[in-house]
């Protein structure tokens, strides 16, 4: 096996990693008593029930982005797209509908005048003819994700268990009484929309902005800009946006979040590994960061991705007709200076002032960030070591899913290898024949490690 990116892993094999995470972390002395479990003492919540973010989410949802916990800011922008499709499909109707009308019109015309000619008169009436529901179903080709709550008992689970959306999109009476089942397939990537489009506008317009994120902004066009967010519009940020503006909006997003973008559960637990070094610091993160929920972890993905790119265009350069490009100055120490309280938060947004925070606790969050950037592609991958402990863990709760996702690992180490092999342009004489062998040497390589799943894993 080879590492893998932490999204493409399903939302069953991420809820195992989580449970492995906070083992191995408690083994370490990291997080002390947390508990994944579902039940806690009275009055107080499990570290799931906190950090668990794809199954909490609300059945109404306003289109409110600010000053609101993450999970639900994925629920309003995916309602927001739901709404967008929705209103292109009934568009599309309605053209349709019109074009329909139209034809029929000008066929009764055309029909009429001929048959006038010649005497003869219709016998039976000309009607416009529609499509059914039938029909509309039977057009989008194969059975959609939206039509599983429609399907009987037994196909719905065996949809359920394979379906690309989320259990709890479904038909929520079907649910009721059920216990939750976790897809076998990858967790859709969740990032507010608002991060994904302040990150990509600076991206574009701004890497080469000298002092981003250090110069003011305007506070009548970040309020406007907000407030358009906060009414669910369609924001779009382009050449006309200034880049401090918008990084003043990506500032204020993060810092209003009721809930930091690392949960406060594990604020002690993050601090803890600036005293580490090398090696031993980046594993402690990387577990630290498969304990995240799904949508903490992609949003915090994203951002660091980000800031790596604005870091690496810190510094000026030349271009092809030599001249001098201007750098941002935004190192990793800079930025992560001021990302670091935003994204570390102790306490939540006006309970305590930041500026009361301590030496040592600045120091240690201005360091684990820039680990964070510093090292951000390898930290968001899981190890073929720890896709195995996941499948081990697997077979101890869930034996029956493990044929399903070796083969699902077979097919994309297979769609990887194709694809290098095409970029490299090597001839092959017998495509079908090597094919094969390769398809028959990958499963062999993958299945004869079977055996391991009979060890013991010590959860």
């Amino acid at each position: 096996m080879q590492p893998v990116p932490l999204h493409s892993l399903s939302e069953l094999e991420r809820a195992s990693l989580q449970e492995i995470a906070l083992y191995q972390l408690q083994e370490k002395m990291l997080v002390g008593d947390l508990s994944l479990a579902k039940a806690g003492p009275k009055g107080s919540k499990s570290i799931r029930q906190k950090l668990e973010s794809f199954s909490k989410e609300k059945k109404d949802c306003s289109p409110q982005t600010f000053g609101i916990p993450l999970f639900q800011v994925i629920a309003n922008d995916r309602a927001y797209k739901q709404l967008q499709e929705a209103a292109k499909k009934s568009r599309r109707l309605c053209l349709e509908v019109e074009a329909t009308v139209t034809r029929f019109r000008a066929e009764r015309q055309k029909r009429s005048y001929g048959l006038v000619a010649c005497g003869v008169f219709p016998e039976e009436p000309l009607s416009p003819t529609f499509l059914d529901s039938s029909s509309w179903s039977q057009r989008r080709g194969a059975m959609s994700v939206d039509s599983i709550a429609d399907l009987s008992d037994n196909t719905s689970k065996l949809l359920e268990a394979l379906q690309l959306s989320h259990p709890h999109e479904l038909d929520p009476r079907r649910s009721l009484g059920k216990k939750k089942m976790l897809s076998l397939n990858p967790i859709t990537w969740q990032v507010p929309r608002i991060v994904d489009r302040c990150c990509k506008h600076i991206e574009t317009h701004g890497l080469h902005t000298v002092g981003i994120f250090r110069v003011g902004s305007s506070k009548k066009r970040v309020q406007q800009l907000r407030e358009e967010f906060d009414q669910g519009l369609d924001v779009f940020l382009d050449e006309h946006q200034s880049v401090h503006d918008v990084a003043a909006l990506l500032k204020e997003f993060l810092r209003d979040m009721p809930d930091s973008l690392i949960p406060r559960e594990v604020y002690g637990a993050f601090l803890s590994t600036a005293s580490m070094e090398g090696p031993a610091q980046l594993a402690a993160l990387q577990l630290l960061l498969f304990l995240l929920p799904p949508c903490h972890s992609d949003t915090l993905h994203r951002l660091l991705r980000f800031l790596s790119e604005v870091a690496r265009h810190a510094e000026s350069s030349w271009g092809p007709d030599g001249q001098e490009i201007p750098g941002n100055k935004m190192t990793i120490s800079n930025l992560a200076t001021i990302f670091g309280p935003n994204i570390l938060q102790k306490e939540k947004p006006g309970e305590k002032d930041t500026g009361a925070m301590n030496f040592e606790d600045s120091a240690a969050i201005i360091l684990v960030l820039q680990r964070l950037i510093e090292h951000y592609q390898t930290l968001f991958m899981v190890s073929p070591e720890m896709q195995c402990h996941i499948l081990r863990r697997l077979f101890q709760t869930d034996p029956d899913v493990i044929d399903y996702l070796l083969r699902r690992k077979v097919n994309a180490m297979l769609i990887t290898d194709s694809k290098d092999s095409t970029e490299e342009h090597t001839p092959s004489p017998q495509p079908g024949r090597t094919r094969n062998l390769e398809s028959s040497s990958v499963s062999s390589d993958l299945y004869s490690n079977v055996s391991f799943l009979n060890l013991d894993v010590g959860i």
